[in-house]
């Protein structure tokens, strides 16, 4: 019986090794089990993590990138830069090197006085944009004022973006705009404020999107009262291909006639008004008319240096002093003629002059200017051409002022008292500076250019102003 009993106590401690060593064993798989299903979860969120992040890397490619790291300009002087992103016109602006340019990288785009930098090229766009540029003012200056400038119609005319933005810190900023268009777009960094500081600018990005900020209202006249050509067409002029010698053109600032074979405006009209009249500075930015068919002869900035005549405006710089966009839209060189230099710079401004003086009085003026015939007197001598024979030198210039006192229904203001001023100038450099010295009638102005003018006023009220003089007082 011992012994038996003996047998049994071993059977016994082996059956307990055998269960210890089953309960280790589902113990261990159980664990690896475990922590391998922690292992799996950890890649999954690992993997999810690094997708989020490569999502985006990948959102937000701009339309434009300029750091103004590429491209060297250290002079103040009006010139293109070629930067990394393209060329880029520089009025008053630099790229800043030195350690009081405060940059993102190893130079910055410094701007003193009412300095500029545009882009000269466009970028496609398809709805809203989103601009960010970072700006601070440069080495201890104390403040300043900038703007950013749009434009989408390849320069011709800007709008402002956004606010303006007034600098006090020399610290990197950024500043963030949203504007709206289709098609191309291209942008002006302005500087504005009247004071002797600079400001830096750096990392300009033009990226597609955004939240658009509501609108303002447009600069650009409305039709109807107070419309650039609301007393008529002169010469029947039509944005026709077949047209091209009589190819009518709306500049928002004013309205033209324009001859390809000749190079210049036949008539240009436009109306002036106490709104017109800011503190606007000449923008001096004389440029090509890109609305031009695309194979047209484009009368450039150039085409008439040296030849003796200046770049006479039509619709004048001063008439339009309210906006930049303004200002600048007269400039285009569809707006010019070659003008003898005494003639443009005396006798035509003279009348400018007056123009303005009638308006500061309480008046508003429409005005229609043009020019005809071929042979004009400048500096040089007669010529008949410049611009290797592009551009026609007329020998008369005329203008026709329609004077009225401020006030509403235009069209049906005008009567036989109505003031008209008609004048018809040789365009020569020895002319008399003064206009009244070549006063005439608006008929007489329609014999030698066949034009209807003021057609859109009553008949019987146009025949009594054709035949007016006035006397220049």
């Amino acid at each position: 019986m011992p012994k038996k009993k003996k047998k049994n106590q071993g059977f016994n401690s082996l059956a307990v090794i055998v269960t210890l060593l089953i309960a280790a064993f589902a113990v261990t798989t159980c664990s690896r089990k475990i922590a391998g299903d922690k292992a799996d979860k950890g890649k999954h969120v690992t993997r999810k993590t690094s997708h989020k992040k490569n999502n985006k890397l990948r959102a937000a490619t701009p339309l434009l990138a300029e750091d103004f790291e590429s491209g060297s300009k250290t002079n103040y002087n009006n010139s293109d830069v070629d930067l990394s992103s393209g060329t880029w016109k520089f009025k008053d602006a630099v790229t800043g090197t030195l350690e009081e340019d405060h940059k993102a990288g190893a130079q910055a785009l410094r701007i003193r006085n009412r300095g500029m930098a545009g882009m000269n090229f466009d970028i496609e766009t398809k709805g809203t944009v989103t601009v960010t540029l970072k700006y601070a003012l440069y080495g201890a200056d104390e403040k300043g004022e900038w703007e950013l400038w749009a434009s989408v119609n390849r320069g011709q005319s800007y709008f402002r973006v956004g606010d303006g933005v007034s600098v006090s810190t020399t610290t990197l900023r950024t500043a963030t705009f949203t504007t709206s268009a289709t098609g191309t777009i291209r942008f002006d960094i302005r500087k504005t404020d009247k004071g002797n500081s600079r400001i830096n600018f750096d990392v300009f990005r033009v990226i597609a999107g955004g939240k658009l900020e509501p609108g303002t209202p447009t600069e650009k006249p409305s039709d109807g009262e107070d419309d650039n050509m609301l007393l008529g067409n002169p010469s029947a002029a039509a944005t026709s291909l077949v047209m091209a010698n009589n190819y009518l053109m709306d500049k928002g600032y004013y309205k033209l006639s324009y001859n390809r074979d000749k190079g210049t405006p036949n008539w240009v009209c436009w109306h002036v008004s106490r709104r017109d009249l800011g503190k606007m500075s000449r923008a001096n930015d004389f440029r090509p008319d890109a609305d031009l068919p695309g194979d047209w002869y484009q009368v450039s900035q150039t085409s008439y240096i040296g030849s003796g005549f200046d770049r006479g405006h039509n619709c004048p710089s001063g008439d339009r002093t309210a906006s930049r966009a303004a200002n600048e839209a007269t400039f285009l060189m569809t707006n010019m003629i070659p003008q003898a230099p005494n003639h443009n710079q005396h006798l035509w401004k003279n009348l400018e002059d007056y123009t303005r003086e009638l308006v500061m009085d309480g008046n508003e003026v429409y005005v229609i200017m043009g020019s005809y015939g071929c042979g004009g007197v400048g500096s040089k001598g007669l010529a008949k051409n410049i611009d290797r024979s592009n551009v026609n030198v007329p020998d008369h210039i005329w203008k026709i002022l329609v004077v009225l006192p401020e006030g509403n229904n235009d069209l049906k203001r005008i009567n036989k008292n109505t003031r008209i001023i008609a004048v018809n100038t040789p365009n020569k450099n020895d002319v008399n500076t003064k206009w009244s010295a070549y006063l005439t009638s608006i008929e007489e102005i329609e014999k030698v250019t066949r034009y209807k003018l003021l057609d859109k006023v009553p008949a019987a009220v146009r025949q009594e102003l054709m035949k007016k003089v006035d006397t220049g007082e």
